[in-house]
């Protein structure tokens, strides 16, 4: 059956977001992407996750170097071009009269940013905290928690080594007990998972740290139940959404729990050094601040931003990603990557020597996939995919994840892709 195209156009942008997608479209550089979206409007996410005109389209925004193929996205991705002159923008801005524009003129255009983030994360405002990374937003709840000597914390073998660390330093720091569990890669099992973390529950349990997507392996975690298996035992719940925010379409509160932290310079394209947190309303006034402002015990979440001066413009122009973001659509920047995930996986399993860490069913993966080839370290695939074909990924040894890990984006192209099966085919022997 056609789609209506007054229906569709109506219901699109209504969910993206018209005002964001119209700010985009009004630059220079968006009235060159009008055609080629007006048509992406009128096209089903799942149909136009393999239209290759479309998504070259989309590449045009990136300056991605061609001199190497980044398959590494899953460490910190591109900025497009207008976030990247937004940038310069509110920088040279800032340099005409630093204390004057910097305080008093770019920095009030924070709420602005404030506002945007909430409503892409589904949320109010006032729960939203703007941070430099992930890092900062989970552990200004890790060190801020009011637990005591005794105190049990669940986290996972597979948690990122940051949170692993701030969690180790409150156990030496104050006695708090850490249970940890572990998690096989890839698992596609959600009662299985939910009764790994609730077989470590004891009445001492406070909070739990859940990964949304593991960043290893790309695993995508059932954190809803999860959290509701967590609040039937009265424990808080920490989320891990590096990976997921601005990836996969969720809106925080549904998560059920207590705390998130998300790196906007990863999936958002937002400037590097930008991250996110957010705590739900009643909690804010239980969480002590990193840099501690007038009133640390204040229920008014601007209190994780008394860190003096920083990256305004950076801040600032995190605007210009959520609209590019809204251009794209979650729905569609979503099916992309699944797709480009299955496109490699897919094309190299049948190699007897490569063994896979990631799941190929999208319910738990997306963007990020993992493979190793038996015989070969993952630092000795990865130096062979760089130094002979200059194609860059990340080597992974971490716990039971021994592999390469894989990350194109949405400027990744299927030919690109085509490049990466040969070289590992030919690596492979």
């Amino acid at each position: 059956m056609k789609t209506n195209r007054r229906q569709f156009l109506t219901s699109s942008f209504a969910a993206a977001g018209a005002v964001a997608v119209g700010s985009f479209m009004n630059t220079a550089f968006g009235k060159n992407y009008s055609s080629p979206m007006g048509d992406a409007f009128l096209t089903p996410p799942t149909d136009i996750e393999s239209d290759e005109d479309f998504w070259f389209w989309v590449q045009q925004s990136f300056t991605a170097s061609p001199n190497i193929m980044n398959l590494n996205n899953g460490g910190v991705c591109p900025q497009p071009r207008v976030v990247q002159d937004a940038f310069e923008h509110y920088n040279r801005v800032s340099n005409e009269g630093p204390a004057y524009y910097m305080w008093q003129v770019v920095g009030e255009g924070r709420e602005a940013v404030r506002k945007d983030l909430a409503r892409l994360g589904g949320c109010s405002p006032e729960e939203v905290a703007i941070q430099r990374n992930t890092t900062e937003a989970l552990e200004t709840v890790i060190f801020g928690m009011n637990l005591k000597k005794g105190d049990e914390v669940v986290l996972t073998k597979q948690d990122y080594p940051n949170m692993i660390n701030a969690w180790k330093q409150r156990e030496k720091r104050d006695g708090v007990v850490l249970k940890w569990i572990y998690l096989p890669q890839p698992v596609e099992d959600d009662d299985l998972i939910v009764k790994t973390y609730v077989d470590a529950f004891t009445s001492k349990t406070k909070v739990i740290e859940i990964m949304h997507m593991i960043n290893w392996s790309g695993q995508i975690l059932p954190v809803k139940k999860i959290a509701k298996a967590a609040r039937d035992h009265g424990i808080d719940v920490l989320v891990d959404g590096a990976h997921t925010f601005a990836h996969l379409p969720f809106q925080i509160p549904d998560l059920d729990c207590e705390y998130f932290g998300t790196s906007l310079h990863k999936w958002l394209y937002a400037p590097f050094g930008t991250g996110m947190l957010w705590i739900k309303k009643e909690k804010i006034k239980e969480i002590w601040p990193f840099t501690a402002p007038g009133d640390p015990e204040s229920d008014n979440i601007r209190k994780f931003e008394a860190m003096g001066t920083r990256s305004f413009p950076a801040e600032l122009a995190i605007g210009k990603a959520i609209d590019f973001h809204y251009m794209i659509g979650q729905e569609r920047k979503k099916e992309r990557l699944n797709y480009l995930r299955n496109y490699w996986m897919e094309r190299i399993r049948d190699i007897p020597k490569v063994k896979f860490f990631t799941s190929f069913d999208p319910k738990y993966a997306c963007g990020l996939g993992n493979f190793g080839i038996e015989g070969m370290t993952p630092g000795e695939l990865q130096k062979a995919l760089f130094d002979r074909y200059k194609i860059f990924t990340v080597a992974i040894n971490w716990e039971n994840i021994v592999g390469v890990r894989v990350t194109p984006n949405i400027y990744t192209t299927t030919s690109d892709l085509d490049q990466f099966v040969q070289a590992v085919r030919e690596i492979a022997g």
